[in-house]
């Protein structure tokens, strides 16, 4: 054992080397010798002084050391359950970082892709975050981090892409989503008064009347069905940050394909010298150029895929650090962080979007502004025979509806398990 670690030193040090079953001496090298000699530190060292950090950490004396490991480490690991940070300086209740079912393995569609393939950590590293790193008598580490310069693969949370949020039940980090688009419908439903607290008022155009034309009305009886539509969706580029996130908050926009509607309104037209006319107005139409601004909070839970090709981290510190490289400084206690943006795929319901009473009263101010500077037309007594047919309305110079969205579950979200045999987890 002796000999064996001998014989390894020596041949580390590049400068001589001993045949040790032979028993000969040391043999000196050449400068011509050593120059064809080539290898390369496993381990690398670096450090950034304060002065070289960001600029919240060199103004409280901060600097960092950095063991890094020159290597590509593959891996792949289930963890049942992940919690970090339960209580502590966070205080009582959350985790910082509560996942279950959490997978990392190389990119795959498929169980067998994923379980005959490993991720890959480049260049992993461990680093420390040190106060008055000078002063031997009053240097204090104020946190590490585990990182690697890059890592590509899979990293999944849950069980299912389900109705149900499952995987991520907190999380405190910085992750990038990337800009992506999506489509949606929304629900078939009902527009009565009763679900807007609004009436809908308007002008006709009575042809044949002369300056008799166009006499206003306003009513509340109507009752109207909205058919499904379709939605083209653009969500926008977005960092969550935070201690403790249980859900994310996305904005986008979206347009409306046309909507259909279909059913009955009543409505009391008052001509000069004459008595109020009730006209009968066959609701029959559609709605265009319908936009909208998103707001989507979404649970976390719902969020089960997440595709690496950028550099990872975990760290832990008692304090905001801003990590060196990092783009947003870590809070303090345990901090999750993906550098790169993450394309989340497509934004895609898997079932159609509610459209709220909240919803609807923002669009019904819209339509009766339209019928104002837009009224439709027909001559008297066809509109008191057969009513008046509204056909198109055209919202496209109308202001986009606020259109709130909660917890949608994500068709492009469906992942395979990390497992043999169809288990679900393993």
């Amino acid at each position: 054992m002796k000999k064996a670690l001998l014989a390894c030193c020596m041949a580390i040090s590049g400068y001589s080397y001993a045949d040790i079953s032979t028993g000969t001496g040391l043999i000196g090298l050449s400068d011509s010798e050593l120059s064809q000699v080539e290898g390369a530190a496993l381990f690398k060292l670096e450090y950034t002084a304060p002065a070289q950090a960001h600029s919240t950490m060199k103004s409280q004396n901060i600097g960092f050391y950095k063991l890094g490991l020159d290597a590509v480490v593959e891996l792949n690991a289930n963890i049942k359950s992940l919690k970090l940070g339960c209580g502590g300086i966070n205080g009582a209740g959350n985790c910082d970082i509560d996942i279950d079912n959490l997978s990392l393995s190389g990119p795959g569609e498929t169980s067998a892709d994923r379980v005959n393939s490993s991720a890959q950590l480049t260049n992993p590293f461990i680093q420390f975050a040190i106060k008055n790193p000078q002063s031997a008598a009053t240097r204090e580490i104020m946190g590490f981090r585990l990182s690697a310069e890059k890592a590509m693969g899979l990293l999944t949370a849950g069980t299912e892409n389900s109705d149900k949020p499952n995987g991520i039940n907190t999380l405190s980090g910085a992750i990038k989503i990337k800009e992506t688009t999506g489509t949606a419908s929304t629900r078939a439903r009902g527009m009565s008064y009763a679900d807007t607290n609004m009436p809908i008022s308007g002008r006709i155009d009575l042809v044949g009347l002369g300056s008799l034309t166009s006499p206003g009305f306003e009513t509340k009886d109507y009752n109207l069905q909205l058919d499904s539509a379709q939605a083209t969706l653009k969500v926008n580029r977005t960092t969550l940050s935070g201690n403790r996130m249980t859900s994310a908050k996305l904005t986008g926009t979206a347009d409306i394909k046309d909507l259909n509607f279909g059913g009955n309104i009543t409505a009391s037209v008052k001509l000069p010298l004459i008595s109020l006319i009730p006209i009968g107005i066959n609701a029959n139409g559609y709605i265009s150029g319908l936009k909208a601004n998103l707001d989507i909070d979404e649970d976390l839970g719902f969020i089960h895929k997440l595709p690496l090709n950028n550099p990872f981290s975990l760290s832990l510190q008692k304090q905001q650090i801003h990590w060196t490289g990092a783009e947003v400084a870590a809070q303090r206690g345990w901090w999750m962080a993906i550098e790169d943006e993450i394309d989340i795929g497509q934004v895609t319901p898997s079932n159609p979007i509610d459209v709220t009473n909240d919803i609807l009263k923002q669009v019904v101010p819209q339509i009766s502004d339209y019928l104002t500077k837009n009224p439709p037309s027909c001559a008297l007594l066809g509109c008191l025979i057969a009513g008046l047919d509204i056909g198109k309305v055209d919202l496209s110079s109308a202001n986009p509806l606020y259109f709130p969205i909660k917890d949608l579950q994500l068709a492009t979200q469906n992942f395979a398990p990390n497992c043999y045999g169809g288990l679900r987890y393993c």
